[in-house]
């Protein structure tokens, strides 16, 4: 199940309310006849539903779910949205979305090109850890990955009082390193998943946010991400 949010304009009011919606997915292999698995939308504001977890547990049922069965929760691993989904079902796995991690590297990467024109050897010792980094995420082992962005923050450190891209660089690893440190029990074996043939992003559900609140809301406008509120 994948599950993000989003603020959509509040119809009688002024200001945003946050939608939390996602696709619940029975399976994501073909079956033996060579059938799609069955997916469902879902979505709902949380102050004004009384009953989430009631409604998803329904939804699930109506695909043939079993009360002792387990549940795959995706997220972004914003906090909002996982404490979302430990109430909807709270003996379940709970894994962070590859893509965040991934795109939040790419930017960093994008960075060190800045870095590598003022000093050339840090620059591309900073990119070459940080695809290092990359690996060991992929590969599942956080505890190695946050030592080596540590490792990097400091040795930028002792630069960026001299240097305004090493700066920029060292502020981006630092958040990353927290990013990272906030999720590191929901990040699983990402290599291992995907040879398994088991999904790693919530790319499934982009779609399916924008078509729950389109139908919902009568929107026809993309909803606004939930980390970008107008």
């Amino acid at each position: 199940m994948g599950i993000d949010g989003g603020y959509v304009r509040g119809a009688h009011q002024q200001g945003w309310v946050e939608v939390i919606a996602g696709k619940s997915v029975v399976a994501f292999r073909r079956d033996e006849e060579g059938e799609a698995p069955t997916t469902k939308c879902f979505g709902f504001v949380q102050t004004y539903d009384e009953k989430p977890r009631r409604r998803l547990w329904e939804l699930m049922k109506s695909q043939g779910m079993q009360e002792n069965q387990q549940v795959v929760f995706l997220s972004d691993g914003g906090e909002d949205v996982r404490r979302v989904q430990e109430y909807l079902h709270p003996f379940s796995e709970h894994w962070i979305d590859w893509f965040p991690i991934t795109m939040r590297l790419t930017v960093l990467q994008q960075q060190t090109k800045a870095l590598q024109q003022e000093r050339p050897e840090t620059g591309a010792d900073v990119s070459k850890r940080l695809e290092s980094v990359k690996h060991l995420l992929w590969h599942g082992n956080a505890e190695e990955a946050l030592e080596r962005l540590g490792d990097l923050t400091m040795e930028l450190s002792w630069i960026q009082a001299r240097s305004t891209a090493a700066k920029k660089v060292a502020y981006g690893i630092a958040e990353f390193e927290i990013y990272i440190r906030n999720n590191v029990e929901f990040i699983p074996n990402f290599g291992e998943r995907y040879r398994q043939g088991e999904t790693i992003s919530t790319a499934f559900v982009e779609s399916a946010i924008n078509q729950v609140v389109s139908k919902r809301f009568v929107k026809k406008q993309q909803m606004v991400r939930r980390d970008k509120p107008a």
